[in-house]
């Protein structure tokens, strides 16, 4: 049930592992301010102690907006190994964006305001395209890595520097979403003697 608390009484959790950075952080503070009643909608959860569970970066842009009061949830039954997940889980975002989705019936500059990463001016050639994964050639060689865990992905990622990349969508939207998947090999290797 929700209820609404006085915001001193709420702490922050210590052992949240999520952070915000600056200019996030200034977007969530402006999304509270012009729209408050989304806090109803996704209260702030805490445990029996007061302790915040979900929604440490909600309560701290709550208190730079000036707020008295906020909605909270109390999670009263979850044992202290559940609280630990709970954390976890709420800050993970298993889905993706569908980039073309969003371009065909969203205004990009509204998805910018409301703190969603677009593309940036730095993702974009000399031609005004948006760069995307390198093309494969018959002049060149390959390895082909698998990876059938995600964890596994993720580091291979991490190691190499792999980060996503956007395109040109055919339809003319200016962007679209993807993993550049092909590297430069002495880049690889240099990154791999580098980890």
């Amino acid at each position: 049930m929700i209820e609404t608390s006085k915001i001193g009484l709420i702490k922050p959790n210590a052992n949240n592992p999520r952070t915000i950075k600056d200019d996030k952080f200034k977007k969530l503070v402006k999304s509270i301010q012009d729209f408050p009643e989304m806090l109803k909608l996704r209260p702030i959860v805490v445990n029996d102690d007061m302790i915040v569970l979900g929604g440490n970066m909600r309560l701290k842009a709550c208190k730079e907006a000036g707020l008295k009061e906020v909605p909270i949830i109390k999670a009263s039954n979850l044992t202290e190994q559940q609280q630990k997940e709970f954390i976890i889980k709420d800050n993970v975002g298993f889905g993706e964006w569908d980039f073309e989705d969003l371009a065909n019936n969203w205004e990009a500059g509204d998805l910018v305001e409301w703190g969603l990463d677009l593309p940036s001016e730095k993702e974009v050639n000399e031609e005004g395209e948006i760069i995307f994964s390198t093309e494969l050639d018959s002049e060149s060689n390959y390895v082909v890595l698998k990876f059938s865990k995600d964890i596994d992905w993720l580091q291979i990622q991490t190691i190499l520097g792999i980060k996503s990349t956007y395109s040109k969508r055919a339809n003319g939207k200016p962007w679209s979403k993807g993993v550049g998947r092909v590297l430069d090999g002495v880049d690889a290797i240099i990154k791999i003697k580098e980890s």
